[in-house]
């Protein structure tokens, strides 16, 4: 069921809250281009500084809009179990394909307590779940030895892999057979290569048809053809990074007339200084700036 590119959706705002029919544009926008599947409300959505109205008003939209036509997965992870069992449930109830659920952040769970955490969650929960993996933000990774331990439980179906390795790949189908997704961008064409089946992506939003086209390219083995679309995004895959993701991505959908560059505090809009980098990037990839 999940394959190919997702795109980790941007919350669009606008003066404090959730700007709506920038949402809607921002998902028609990916349906036209061809997307395979849609994540609302994972760390490029700004899930942390989102309310639980928020996050179901958001997710509601999202499913609203796509209608069937591709699977959508709502992030529900935090780093409480019982609050992520709450949010789980009260998703499922909208008929969100999936769930995604990040490494509790700040506890920093040893791997039997990573275990307990998403194997609760998804014995609660009628749908598949997808642990996710970026030790960036949560500060504790997921172990190979412990995906293959959660590959065990039959509601728990991937792995959103973004420790920036493409050799974890390998290590995790040398254990078990779990699909894994990348979660990095500039590196999804590694790992798709050794055995990873899509990407988790966030230049998706504002190149879903070209991301799409370099995955579908990779899994049906053109990788020269996929090389020079990766060749193409990857300056503007770097650009995205210039400062905390989504404040680039956020500036890239404005400038591309989507939605407001707007992010919750403790974010700031992005420096002035970079955004020319930033154009210079979109500008190569063959996108309006």
């Amino acid at each position: 069921m999940f394959r190919g590119t997702i795109t980790a959706l941007a919350t669009p705002f606008r003066n404090g809250s959730v700007d709506y029919p920038a949402l809607e544009k921002l998902v028609g926008f990916q349906l036209e281009k061809g997307i395979d599947g849609l994540l609302a409300c994972g760390c490029t959505g700004e899930a942390a500084t989102l309310s639980v109205e928020e996050r179901l008003g958001v997710v509601e939209k999202v499913l609203e809009i796509a209608g069937g036509r591709v699977p959508v997965i709502a992030g529900t992870g935090t780093n409480d179990t019982a609050t992520s069992i709450d949010l789980s449930l009260a998703v499922s109830k909208l008929g969100v394909d999936g769930l995604l659920l990040i490494t509790p952040y700040y506890n920093k769970p040893t791997p039997d307590g990573q275990v307990e955490h998403f194997s609760r969650v998804a014995d609660a929960v009628d749908r598949p779940v997808i642990v996710y993996n970026v030790p960036g933000r949560t500060g504790v990774g997921i172990l190979p030895e412990t995906v293959a331990r959660l590959a065990e439980h039959p509601g728990i179906v991937a792995i959103k892999d973004a420790a920036g390795s493409a050799e974890r790949v390998s290590a995790i189908r040398s254990l078990c057979d779990m699909t894994i997704l990348s979660g990095d961008d500039p590196i999804a064409l590694a790992q798709v290569a050794l055995g990873a089946e899509g990407v988790i992506s966030v230049v998706s939003n504002i190149a879903p048809g070209e991301m799409s086209s370099m995955m579908e390219l990779a899994m049906k083995g053109d990788s020269e053809e996929a090389r020079k679309i990766q060749d193409r995004l990857y300056p503007l895959m770097k650009a995205l990074f210039l400062e905390t993701n989504p404040i680039p991505v956020k500036k890239a959908l404005e400038i591309m007339g989507i939605c407001t560059s707007e992010v919750r505090l403790p974010l700031l809009a992005m420096s002035g200084e970079l955004v020319p980098r930033l154009e210079a990037a979109m500008e190569r990839a063959g996108l309006a700036g």
